[in-house]
This record gives structure tokens, C-alpha cells and sequence, in this order.
């Protein structure tokens, strides 16, 4: 006979994780959100895509991608096992970088605030958080199905929008070292306040008597993908410090006019 159970665990590994998870999403966010800042004084439009592009990697495949799964080694289901379909796996860290990076196109990163674009490009880079953790659960096999709570859905999707927006925010607000880093902290707040309401709305309906799920472990792809994403946030930190000097004893290129209020840098 066939036992309905709906019971999982978050913290199977212990509370470390979530501080580990949090850790992750700030160095790939601060990371990013420094490249977005440095969008800001590049001398050519190839320039600045470039940095935006190197914004999207660290903050949507490391910020975002990465602290996810390292959040679902917490995830289990008690003496049944928990796979990844490695293929939607994938597709949900191109979907996080790409929706980032559109975000980001949006917001501009320019020297100009305009307020549309500050807010419209928050609202897709909280998306892009969304749509990365809901496609990420897309790729989870577990025996049973799993179904959410939609009033907790909308509200890690509301966290995520807010909290990415102002970090875009403090982007565009100062140059001051410790305001970036402030930026970084409130978008890992963003990205895992937004995974773990997003758990708390899972819904699962165990079925042991169901098929073994189909898939990898977790642990199988997870510790190449940290070993690159380590490799790829070391190198974009050194190009941000060998960049940073000559982006910033040089004036902005010329944009074209669009309304707004300019910002100015605080030395």
C-alpha cells in the first residue's frame, strides 16, 4: 500500500549551510555589482557590454546559481533519494545569466540616475533570481511530485525584487568601497532570503512505492562547477583591480542625454 508523506528537511546538513550559501551569493554579487559600477566609467560601448557581461557571470551564475545548489545540499527527503535532471540543471544557470545580464542592460549602468531604468532593471534582476531558483527546482526528481504554496511564492519573488533593486541602487549612488560592499550584502540577502521562502513554500507528496528518480546526486556536478565558479570570480576580481585604476582617473565617455538626475561620485 502506498504512504503519502509530506516531509522534507532544509537543513540536513546543519545551519552552517545557509551561512555558507550566503557567503557564495555576496562575493559572486559584491564581484558583479563592482563590474556594473566600473560599466559606468568604460570609454567604449564594447566596454561596457564587456563588463556587464562579466556582472551577469559572477552575479547570475555565481550569486545566484551556485548559492542555490549549494543551499540544496541541505535539501532531503528522509531514507528517499533526491536527484537533478543535469540537463534542466543547466538550462537554469543560462537562464539565470541571461536574465541577469538583461537586467542589467536595462539599469544601464550609466552615470546618469534615471529612475525607470533603476527600477525596471531591479525588477528583472529580482526575476532573474526567481526564475533561476523555480527553474532550478524545475531540475529536482524526487519520488512523489512537489507543488508550492503561492502566497510564499509571491512573497520570495516581492524580497527578491526589492533587495535587488537596491542594490542596483547603491551602484549608481557612490563610489565608496564599503557601500559596494554593503550593495553585495543586500543582494546575497536578496537571493537567499528569496531561496529559502521559496522552500519553505515547497509542497512535496512522497511516494515511497514510486520509481527511483531518474538523474544525478547533487555532489556529482556541484564540486567542478565551485572549483570553476572559484577560478572564474578570481579572475574577474583581478581584472576589476588592474581596471579599476585607469577606469577611474579618467573621465566618462560622453552619453546621450536622457532625462534624469546625474550622479555624482563620492571620493
Amino acid at each position: 500500500m502506498t504512504v503519502a508523506i509530506d516531509h522534507v528537511h532544509h537543513f540536513d546538513l546543519g545551519s552552517w549551510l545557509v551561512l555558507f550559501a550566503y557567503t557564495t551569493s555576496v562575493v559572486g554579487s559584491t564581484v558583479g555589482l563592482a563590474c556594473t559600477q566600473l560599466a559606468r566609467y568604460a570609454r567604449t560601448n564594447a566596454a561596457r557590454i564587456g563588463w556587464l557581461a562579466l556582472a551577469a557571470v559572477t552575479i547570475g551564475g555565481v550569486g545566484i546559481w551556485l548559492m542555490h545548489f549549494i543551499a540544496m545540499l541541505g535539501f532531503t527527503t528522509p531514507g528517499l533519494p533526491v536527484r537533478y535532471d543535469i540537463f534542466r540543471t543547466a538550462f537554469s544557470a543560462f537562464l539565470a545569466i541571461g536574465a541577469v545580464f538583461g537586467g542589467l542592460l536595462v539599469f544601464g549602468a550609466r552615470r546618469t540616475f534615471v529612475p525607470w531604468r533603476l527600477l525596471l532593471g531591479g525588477v528583472i534582476t529580482g526575476l532573474a533570481v526567481a526564475l533561476m531558483h523555480y527553474s532550478g527546482m524545475w531540475a529536482v526528481n524526487i519520488k512523489g511530485s512537489i507543488s508550492y504554496d503561492t502566497e510564499l511564492v509571491g512573497l520570495s519573488i516581492l524580497i527578491a525584487v526589492l533587495a535587488a533593486t537596491a542594490a542596483l541602487w547603491f551602484t549608481v549612488t557612490t563610489d565608496r568601497l564599503w557601500l559596494r560592499v554593503l550593495a553585495g550584502l543586500v543582494m546575497g540577502v536578496a537571493v537567499t532570503g528569496m531561496h529559502y521562502t521559496g522552500m519553505a513554500a515547497v509542497r512535496a507528496n512522497l511516494d515511497p512505492s514510486a520509481p527511483a528518480p531518474a538523474g544525478v546526486e547533487v555532489f556529482t556536478f556541484l564540486l567542478p562547477i565551485f572549483i570553476l565558479a572559484a577560478v572564474a570570480v578570481a579572475a574577474t576580481i583581478t581584472a576589476v583591480l588592474m581596471a579599476t585604476p585607469v577606469e577611474r582617473a579618467s573621465e566618462p565617455p560622453a552619453e546621450v542625454p536622457e532625462r534624469g538626475t546625474p550622479v555624482g561620485s563620492t571620493r
